[in-house]
């Protein structure tokens, strides 16, 4: 039987034990970013009450942010020469989010779980800068920083919608 690996070795400067070790955090990262963007439109379809319109935008604008960093944190694993997540079963054997199937969640439920949603997701990608900036891969230690500051932005938004008063 062929090395199907050896055809998806891209070429990279970095040692490949390090790089090993980044895409495994990467990869929990990315499952983390998956599980979050489908829970953030669940909430986005299922939101209701009286700041409907308001909510139904911001988790709509955070799916989208979210599910943009998805790719760019694959296409960041791929070009270590690494490999990455292949299907909805490995997104569940990697994440860390928990999936939420309830008929019913009230709004405020929603914005408190999406806010420790995205300190969870912070939590894994400081993990990966961590272990990047170890490989010395400065430019997924780089994209992580911005990954960070866009999922504490999301929480400080849900927590600022879910203040009463």
């Amino acid at each position: 039987m062929a090395d199907t690996t050896a055809k998806l070795k891209t070429p990279t400067d970095l040692n490949s034990n390090a790089t090993k070790s980044v895409a495994e955090a990467m990869n929990i990262a990315l499952a983390d970013c998956f599980a979050l963007y489908l829970k953030t439109k669940n909430f986005h379809w299922h939101v209701s009450g009286p700041h409907f319109r308001d909510y139904h935008l911001m988790l709509d604008d955070q799916a989208t942010q979210i599910l943009g960093v998805t790719d760019a944190i694959a296409e960041r694993v791929r070009k270590t020469g690494n490999t990455t997540l292949r299907s909805i079963g490995d997104i569940a054997r990697h994440q860390n989010i928990a999936d939420n199937d309830k008929d019913f969640v009230g709004p405020d439920a929603m914005l408190a779980e999406l806010r420790d949603d995205n300190l969870k997701l912070v939590e894994a990608l400081r993990e990966a800068r961590e272990r990047a900036e170890e490989a010395k891969d400065t430019a997924t230690s780089s994209l992580a920083d911005d990954w960070i500051d866009q999922a504490e932005e999301r929480a400080w938004f849900l927590f600022e919608a879910s203040r009463k008063g």
